[in-house]
């Protein structure tokens, strides 16, 4: 069974390469893993990722306007590997393509227990908002059991990939590598003046409000190998957000 496991991961992994070299969709694979992963509730035990996302009452919410692109190339690689389970799969091609974008290599654990319909689809609202200041975020990752270090460092991904007005009202990249995993978000943020083409979301600026976050901000801006560290304990721990674990 784990060598069966392995295998399959291992050929999954290979196949979103492909994917990802003939089109560079590693910003929204990311970003559908972490919407699926994002609505877990520590205290229900309701949400997280188990692959609801793909049913449409949650894939209707506001904040994932523009996931279902990622739903459709991700389909056929389902197909083809039927036997990856969706809430595997999302986490799996968010890993990869934080890789494959010269980021950081994540530990991944196949085994995630996909939901079966609709009915485990949480009520909208449970996603950091665009808006949110120090004392919502707050609210949102403490609910999901995280830290203010993990709010932080998980901001970092916004160096991956751009906002597009059609989706969240918002146009442009956070960096000039927006494919490339780096630490140019933190570098950026810290500028007195936003460099012209770039964007900066008031949650964004909401890290520098606090001495905390914006100390880990600052040594992120300077120091990418402890920004990589850091990032890759928070992905993680992210990953596994709310998971039932079939093996």
């Amino acid at each position: 069974m784990v060598a069966s496991k392995t295998d399959l991961e291992q050929k999954v992994r290979s196949r979103l390469v492909k994917l990802f070299e003939q089109t560079p969709c590693m910003p929204i694979m990311v970003r559908l893993a972490w919407h699926d992963a994002g609505t877990y509730d520590a205290q229900t035990g309701t949400g997280g990722v188990n692959g609801s996302i793909r049913f449409d009452p949650e894939l209707r919410h506001g904040a994932n306007n523009g996931l279902k692109i990622a739903l459709d190339l991700l389909e056929p690689i389902k197909k083809e590997y039927p036997d990856i389970g969706y809430a595997d799969l999302f986490q799996l091609a968010s890993v990869t393509a934080i890789e494959f974008a010269k980021g950081p290599k994540i530990p991944f654990r196949m085994g995630r227990k996909d939901a079966t319909g609709p009915d485990a689809c949480p009520e909208e609202g449970r996603l950091p908002n665009a808006e949110d200041h120090m004392s919502q975020l707050r609210r949102t990752f403490h609910r999901m059991g995280l830290s203010d270090k993990d709010i932080t460092v998980l901001s970092g991904a916004h160096t991956l990939g751009r906002c597009h007005k059609e989706r969240s009202g918002y146009e442009g990249p956070w960096t000039h590598q927006p494919l490339e995993f780096d630490n140019s978000y933190f570098v950026e943020i810290l500028k007195p003046n936003p460099d012209p083409g770039l964007i900066r979301l008031a949650s964004d600026l909401s890290l520098l409000d606090d001495s905390y976050t914006r100390s880990l901000v600052e040594t992120y801006a300077e120091n990418k190998d402890i920004f990589f560290k850091d990032y890759t304990e928070s992905h993680h721990k992210l990953s596994e957000l709310g998971a039932v674990w079939e093996y």
